[in-house]
């Protein structure tokens, strides 16, 4: 009669372990390695260890920000935020990006020569190419507000002042 096999399999040490698993990986290892050296020397781990740590830095306050009850509208606005952002155009926020900073340094300018602005410089600057501009783009932006802003509410029929004289009236705007 055949006898019964007593069988248990080997226990792996948690060193037998690891020299396996690191045969194995070795190349991943490698790679993991040289990543690890490139963020160390840009400083990102020591960023990542002092925002992880700081109870009362940026990460503690995240984390006690989605604690509160407003945590489902935090992340909804800020899913709304990136919707929108991924529609606009690159080249268009580039170019206005770039004007409001020109528009910024001019504007600091001003205020550290502590000059103001009479009405006779606004007629005056009204008849400069660069104010005529900004002031359609400014226009524009705010037609374009109204615009989006008047759809949501499905409000779509134009009024008269709202076309060119040499344009007709559309009263179902697409």
């Amino acid at each position: 009669m055949a006898q019964r096999l007593d069988y248990s399999p080997r226990v792996w040490t948690a060193e037998e372990k690891l020299a396996e698993a690191q045969a194995d990986s070795s190349g991943a290892l490698l790679e993991g390695l040289k990543l690890l050296r490139e963020l160390h020397e840009a400083g990102v781990l020591t960023f990542l260890v002092k925002l992880a740590r700081g109870g009362e830095g940026l990460l503690g306050k995240s984390l006690h920000m989605l604690e509160g009850d407003s945590a489902t509208r935090l992340i909804r606005n800020v899913l709304e935020l990136a919707r929108t952002a991924s529609e606009l155009d690159p080249d268009a926020v580039g170019s206005l990006g770039r004007a409001v900073n020109a528009g910024v340094i001019e504007g600091a300018k001003r205020v550290e020569k502590g000059d103001g602005v009479g009405l006779g410089e606004v007629l005056g600057l009204l008849r400069d190419r660069d104010v005529q501009v900004a002031l359609g783009a400014l226009f524009g932006t705010l037609k374009g507000f109204g615009r989006s802003l008047r759809d949501s509410r499905g409000e779509t029929q134009e009024t008269v002042a709202q076309r060119r004289p040499d344009e007709k009236l559309n009263k179902n705007r697409t």
